[in-house]
């Protein structure tokens, strides 16, 4: 059963992570009314925001986008830094609603950024630790090291679901904004919104991957004890 449901879980982010690649492609050819490129919208929502201390920047890679709150920045890939396309406006406004939300002490982005120094951490020794604890199963320090990993992995799986209210109150204050400020219009309004819809498709596939993951070692671990 669980290498059922691992399985419709890897098609499924396949699936999505397509549909994103292909709906960003479709909708970067759309020009805005406007002309306003990424990076130009980014600054007017924060602008516009009240937020005077956020700097955007340009960052290689494609869909590499991200709002840093360690050193207050908006990093908007170069496609959409500077590009004038309906979804560079609603990828550029999507990071800045991450800026908004800082400022406004949005309650689940603190908490997503207190538990980065320990996803961090997990991230390097989860693996070592749980594949040690299988090795070493029968014996109480095999046990104590799988019980180690799963707490750690546990606290991984915490923060992909906490990432899904923040990546989906980020696109409701960048739709809201897109429309209020008249960067979007009737005609390209709903492709600004499907674009982020696919993007928070993939940090809910993300979220039930690392929750059958965490399953499967409780199983383990329990199966191997029994």
């Amino acid at each position: 059963m669980y290498w059922v449901l691992f399985i419709g879980i890897a098609l499924a982010s396949y699936v999505v992570q397509a549909s994103l690649k292909s709906k960003f492609a479709k909708y970067s050819k759309i020009p805005l009314d406007n002309g306003m490129t990424g990076r130009e919208v980014a600054e007017k929502m924060l602008h516009d925001s009240g937020i005077n201390d956020v700097t955007v920047n340009s960052t290689n890679g494609t869909l590499t986008d991200f709002y840093n709150p360690a050193n207050k920045t908006v990093n908007l890939s170069e496609e959409v830094y500077g590009s004038c396309s309906v979804a560079a406006a609603a990828v550029a406004a999507h990071e800045c609603g991450h800026a908004v939300q800082h400022a406004h002490a949005y309650a689940p982005l603190a908490l997503r950024s207190k538990l980065v120094p320990v996803v961090n951490f997990a991230s390097q020794w989860v693996m070592w630790l749980i594949l040690g604890g299988m090795l070493m199963m029968r014996t109480s320090m095999g046990s104590n090291l799988m019980i180690v990993g799963i707490v750690l992995f546990a606290v991984t799986t915490l923060f992909s679901f906490i990432t899904l209210p923040v990546e989906i109150n980020a696109s409701k204050r960048a739709l809201v904004w897109l429309s209020g400020a008249g960067i979007t219009n009737s005609y390209n309004h709903a492709k600004a919104e499907d674009a982020l819809r696919s993007a928070a498709y993939t940090y809910v596939v993300a979220a039930l991957g690392s929750l059958a993951t965490l399953v499967y070692y409780i199983m383990i671990f329990n199966n191997r004890r029994s």
